[in-house]
This record gives structure tokens, sequence and C-alpha cells, in this order.
């Protein structure tokens, strides 16, 4: 399942019970804080789902969360908290990662159940959704016009806060780096685009093809598969796409792909003759990812000769090819492991 609807849906159990819970959301982070923008965690009274990082600086916003869920029932209000990284910073929170994040925390109660229930049939459609957090709402829209996936703006003119919760929750705050702001002095807008923030377009249905698409499939990725081949038996087996398409030719792939900042692109046909329709079909495009399955020699062989043909000698050398990390991958789950570390690596490169 993906986490961001299992999330969700853990919220929307709790409100259907009439309980509340927390919503803690990464609004924003700096350098290798271990949480990212847009994680997200629910928490109950009980139990709790999703992860805004781990280590020390979550388990201290737990229990401080924890005990906001049982007020959270009357009226619903924002908290911000800032988290610094930083082993010899005043205000350490015990990791050495060296980085920031700031954290929002938004008391859900049975009045919200309506806002999660789109949010969750929105993702179950695979429908994109804009998330909408400031000081005392929590709502979204749908079908966003805003191509940015994220947006975060404060006013910082603050002060510290003397008592966030019990003391003794907030003494173990302010010695983990948290530092709590005043909702009085603080107005915030936080947006996000719910749903795949990436597209991953898989053309070749074989074995590499089913394997990438398992591990992919525990990622921000929709993927869509394509194949000629309607009786393929992989194809049947494949249960981890979101669509399965078969086209009659792969002359005609470039109908079905878009250029996309954070659209990724992987060929792996039956062979090279395929591999270069897909390619001449689809390399007017542009993409954030265009990795192809093949031999070394014989793809230095295939994007010599499209060069010499007049292909633009500078984005052939984008190409991705032969695919993936050198991991010295033989088998088709190996040669999936090193695909997508290449994707996160050209997904998460700054």
């Amino acid at each position: 399942m993906n986490k961001e609807l299992e999330i969700w849906q853990f919220a929307a159990q709790r409100l259907q019970r009439d309980e509340s819970v927390m919503l803690l959301v990464v609004a924003e982070s700096s350098g290798s804080s271990p949480g990212r923008q847009g994680f997200k965690m629910v928490v109950a009274h009980d139990e709790l789902c999703g992860s805004i990082g781990g280590g020390v600086m979550e388990v201290a916003l737990v229990e401080l969360a924890k005990g906001k869920s049982k007020k959270a029932k009357g009226k619903s209000e924002a908290e911000i908290v800032e988290q610094v990284h930083r082993k010899n910073s005043a205000d350490s929170s015990g990791m050495i990662c060296s980085g920031k994040q700031t954290v929002i925390l938004f008391g859900l109660n049975s009045e919200h159940l309506k806002t999660v229930e789109n949010i969750i049939h929105a993702l179950e459609n695979n429908q994109t959704c804009r998330l909408h957090i400031s000081n005392f709402k929590f709502q979204i829209s749908k079908n966003p016009s805003n191509k940015v996936d994220f947006k975060f703006e404060q006013n910082k003119e603050s002060h510290r806060l003397e008592a966030v919760c019990d003391r003794e929750v907030s003494d173990k705050l302010e010695k983990c780096g948290h530092r709590p702001l005043l909702n009085d002095d603080v107005s915030f807008i936080y947006e996000e685009n719910l749903g795949y923030k990436n597209k991953l377009f898989i053309i070749g249905g074989g074995h590499c093809a089913l394997a990438l698409s398992e591990i992919m499939s525990k990622m921000d990725f929709h993927i869509s598969l394509f194949d000629d081949r309607s009786d393929l038996n992989t194809l049947a087996k494949n249960e981890f796409v979101h669509e399965k398409i078969v086209i009659d030719s792969y002359e005609n792939i470039g109908k079905f792909i878009e250029s996309g900042a954070n659209n990724y692109v992987v060929v792996m046909t039956l062979g090279y003759k395929f591999d270069e329709i897909v390619i001449r079909a689809l390399f007017d495009k542009n993409f954030k990812y265009f990795g192809v399955l093949g031999s070394k020699a014989k793809m230095k062989t295939l994007l010599k000769m499209l060069e010499k043909e007049g292909f633009d000698k500078e984005k052939l050398n984008k190409i991705h090819t032969p695919i993936g990390l050198k991991i010295n991958s033989r088998t088709p789950e190996e040669i999936a492991v090193s695909i997508a570390a290449e994707i996160i690596a050209v997904k998460n490169k700054s």
C-alpha cells in the first residue's frame, strides 16, 4: 500500500471513532535532516502511523503529540516546532546529522473527517489534490493548478514558547533542540500536492520490468507499463504497476508519454531493434531520467549511429546506458535494484 494513503486511512479510522489525533508534517528541511519536506505521521493517544524522520527528535515530538491528541477535540490550532540537528549547537536535538527541519503539529478531530476521506478518495483513484494547512485551517482543493509540489511561508517574528505542554515534556523538547513558536506570533501557510509526485514509464514488460515494478511500487511513483505483446506472462503477473498498456507498435510510444520534469523513462524491450525505435520516438521529449537497458557494446554502437544521423550528441550522452549503478548485477532482481538506485540518485540530486 502507498505510505501516504496508509497514513490518511489510519487518521480516518480514528476520526470515525470520534477520537482525535495529531497530524505531524515536515514543512521544510535543510542540510542532512532525517525528515524531508512532506514527511508525515499521525499520532493517536495509543498508536501512530508514518514517520517524520525517526530518531530521538521524533520520539520527543510523538510524546508531545500524544498529550495534545487528547485535547484536539476542541478548536484545532496548529503549532510549529523547529528542530536543529547539530552536535555543537546550543539547541542540539541530540542528532549530529547537521541539518534543520520545521514540523507542523495540527490537531484533527471529527470535524476534519470529510476532508480526510476526500484525500483518501483522491489517492485511491490516483488523483492529485492540494493540501492547505494554516494556523486554524485544514482543507484541500481538487485538481490543483499549482505545479509546485510544496509551498511553506511563515512570519518568524516570534518568541520562545514558555510552556507548550506539561513542564516535563517541555523540558525534554528544549534539551533536544526543539524550538516551539508562539501561535499568536506565527502565521503560516503550508501547501502540498498530495498524490504521486513522480511518474515512471517502463517500456517492455519482461522479467526485469516485473522486478523493477515491485521495487518502485513502494516509492512515490505512479508506474505505467507498456509492451506490444498482449500474451506475455510477466505482463499478466505484474500487479505492482498502476496501469498496463498494450500498444500495437513501439513507434507510437510517443503518444502515451509526455515531457515532464518529474517523468522517468526506463526502456527494457525485447531487444536492440525495439530499443532503437523507442529512442527515436521519444528523443525530442525531455525527461528527468531516460535510461535504456542493453549491453555496453550494443548501446555504444546504437548511439554512434544516431549521432551520425544528426541526433544531438549532448542529448544522446544524457541517456543512462548501460542502465543502473555498477554493482555487478546479474539476475532480474539485482538489475532492478541497480536501476532503482540510479533513479533515486537522480531524483534526489540537489
